[in-house]
């Protein structure tokens, strides 16, 4: 095409050319650039009607500048010809980029030098020529500058041929994506429903090596990092590109594919269904003393777990049940806590496979997701309110005689059901909750093979268990706990004021995920319930169980009933809404950036709030004007979120990083925030690092 032609002119070109002076502009400095403009021919000959040059930027250590298609961020460079003299038209060609990673965000761009290839078609033939523009483009480093220039270059009336600028044209001609060509073609796209991603199969008559896909659909579309698989010999490129931001509603689709030295554009049919993956490309297998290492990891967070408020007051219940079966014996009281592990192991079991098999199918996964299912969420509140209400006398569950007769005849041979569920309930509570420890082992499970997540989720089981375990190994320990009296009525109370605490919770969680509305119907249901189980024992018994059914049922269909409320949960007055391409924008200008991903179902998120972020010298800090503090409120599902903590190696939350002059690439915080911790990344951040020019 174009620059194929460019090249293969310039190449004959070169064997009649006779050494000369270069026909190349002053060079002009600006900032951390040098440029200059090249053209082939060292005169216009009597008959030619075309230029060939090259816009050439040399760029200082580890600034860089953008292809026309720049990434996530970042603007592609511009020239305007209008002071140039007998130019009818300016052919601009694109050399195939580079992808560069800053801040967790995908640029597209050039590093150390790149030169631009131009086709020059002039207004009169043979007719001296001034080649003259304006360049502007923005370079990035640690900051982020923009620069303006004007290179202009005199080509008078002549003939002959600069070899120095005629190479140079041509090497950067031969770095221009051939349309269609290197080897490549027979390309497929599809579009998914949402709109959130891309998927393309591209064929090659040569087996790829290292290849890298760049798309462009349309202007103001930003693309992530792109799943990239080969089959068929290595002659099929499969890659899945997550859209980042997509403004134009349109079809136009443009696939860049670079593998080493070669390059091609490539325009795909579309097609209704996705092309299927050629198949998983195999990661290094971590090895096992490592596996063994972040199992004993995830095996002392679960452990934490257990004295976190989301699953004490469920222990608690479970302690306070021993004590009062302990009549039937320790070998009855050993099986009740087995079975209360096995309880936590079977949930931490379902829920690998759950994330395995989401996994499988392109979702993203992460720990604690479920609290952004209402239906979740609703039923959760209905468990709670019957368990606190039998805590409280509300209701008492009363057996039919003929169940109660048999149970006599089975005395000592009572199931464990009871135990099961409860042990599977704590389980369940603790996935709000972050302990230390666990974000690491969730992290290289999630981000590793279907083998890592069962181990490091085994594992998690056993340290939620390790109460459970410890009580069946020694359950005369129970013994030794007080006997059975009036002080257990006070006991019950104060158990089921937690779990009516922990429902409260639930219900405010609720409002941010479902809205307001959703919140107020299910609080009042809930009130109806309890008044119907108060009354249960007045009322004819077939009457109480059904409106109790009835109540239960409805209160779960109200998340599926009621339309969702689209205001979002508000942002604290100090605090901006989390949009990741400003980070690098602020750091340009010398911010530093404070990102806090939170939820109203993180309870850890919620005590770094109030214990760190709003108090003393962190508070002082986020507030002063230098310092721009972004909450990424992850209540309700946000693809953006999610792709931000799967770009920083996180699949849960609580996940805070600093971002700044001194720390471009972000300095991640542990789960737990201290204010040291946090003064010390919001320092490192802020020391500038002074580019030299």
């Amino acid at each position: 095409m174009m620059a194929r032609d460019l090249v293969r002119s310039l190449s004959v070109a070169l064997f009649l050319a006779s050494p000369m002076q270069a026909a190349t502009s002053e060079t002009v400095s600006s900032g951390p650039i040098d440029a200059q403009l090249f053209v082939a021919e060292d005169g216009i000959a009597p008959d030619a009607s075309t230029l060939s040059a090259a816009l050439r930027i040399d760029l200082q250590d580890g600034w860089k500048t953008y292809w026309r298609s720049p990434g996530e961020v970042g603007i592609p460079p511009t020239v305007t010809w209008e002071a140039s003299q007998n130019v009818a038209e300016v052919e601009f060609l694109w050399p195939a980029p580079q992808r560069f990673r800053a801040f967790g965000i995908e640029n597209f761009g050039y590093k150390d030098e790149v030169a631009f290839p131009l086709r020059i078609s002039l207004q009169e033939p043979g007719v001296p020529t001034r080649l003259a523009g304006t360049v502007d483009l923005l370079v990035c480093s640690d900051i982020c500058v923009p620069e303006s220039f004007d290179l202009a270059l005199d080509i008078p009336a002549g003939t002959g041929i600069d070899r120095v600028s005629a190479e140079l044209i041509a090497a950067a001609g031969n770095r221009v994506p051939d349309a269609g060509g290197a080897g490549m073609g027979d390309a497929q796209a599809f579009l998914d429903a949402d709109g959130q991603t891309l998927i393309v199969q591209i064929q090659s008559e040569i087996p790829f090596r290292t290849p890298d896909v760049f798309a462009e659909l349309g202007s103001f579309t930003a693309f992530g990092a792109p799943d990239i698989r080969l089959g068929d010999g290595d002659r099929t490129i499969w890659a899945s590109v997550p859209i980042l931001a997509r403004q134009d509603d349109v079809r136009d689709i443009a696939l860049t594919v670079t593998d080493g030295d070669r390059a091609s554009t490539i325009v795909p049919d579309w097609t209704e269904r996705a092309p299927p993956p050629p198949f998983t490309i195999a990661t290094a297998a971590p090895g096992i003393g490592t596996l063994a290492w972040i199992a004993l990891v995830a095996l002392l967070g679960g452990a934490i777990l257990n004295v976190m408020p989301c699953v004490l007051p469920v222990l608690s219940i479970k302690v306070a049940s021993a004590m009062q079966a302990r009549a039937r014996g320790e070998d009855h009281v050993r099986r009740g806590f087995l079975v209360s592990a096995s309880g936590v192991l079977a949930f931490m079991w379902l829920l690998a496979a759950a994330l395995i098999a989401l996994k499988a199918a392109g979702y993203a996964v992460g720990w604690g997701l479920q609290f952004q299912n209402p239906v979740f969420l609703v039923a959760m509140i209905v468990v709670l309110v019957l368990f606190a209400a039998n805590l409280f006398g509300v209701f008492e569950i009363s057996l039919p005689q003929s169940w109660m007769t048999r149970l006599a005849r089975e005395e000592g041979r009572s199931g464990h059901a009871g135990d099961f569920a409860t042990g599977a309930f704590a389980a369940i509570l603790a996935t709000p909750c972050s302990a230390p420890l666990l974000g690491t082992a969730v992290a290289f499970s999630l981000a590793g093979r279907a083998l890592d997540v069962f181990v490091v989720f085994t594992a998690l089981g056993v340290g939620l268990a390790l109460p459970h375990l410890a009580l069946a190994a020694r359950p005369g320990l129970v013994r030794r706990l007080p006997k059975p009296g009036p002080w257990m009525i006070g006991l019950k109370a104060v158990l089921g004021s937690l779990l009516a605490l922990t429902a409260a919770w639930l219900l405010w969680v609720l409002s941010s995920v479902a809205g307001v509305s959703t919140f107020r119907i299910v609080a009042g249901a809930s009130v109806l319930l309890l008044v119907v189980l108060a009354l249960s024992s007045r009322l004819p018994r077939n009457l109480a169980v059904g409106a109790a059914l009835t109540l239960v049922a409805g209160t779960l269909a109200v998340p599926v009933l009621v339309p969702q409320d689209t205001a979002q949960a508000s942002i604290a007055t100090n605090w901006v809404p989390f949009d990741r391409a400003e980070i690098p924008v602020h750091v340009s200008q010398g911010h530093v950036v404070f990102v806090d991903v939170t939820a109203d179902w993180c309870l850890t998120c919620k005590a770094n709030k109030a214990l760190v972020l709003d108090r003393g010298a962190v508070a002082g800090a986020l507030a002063r004007q230098d310092v721009i503090a972004m909450q990424a409120d992850w209540t309700r599902p946000d693809p953006a979120i999610g792709r931000y903590l799967e770009a920083n190696g996180r699949y849960g939350i609580p996940f805070d990083a600093v971002y700044g002059p001194g720390a471009p690439e972000g300095i991640a915080l542990p789960e737990l925030l201290t204010e040291a911790a946090v003064m010390k990344a919001l320092d490192t951040a802020s020391d500038r690092v002074v580019a030299e020019h």
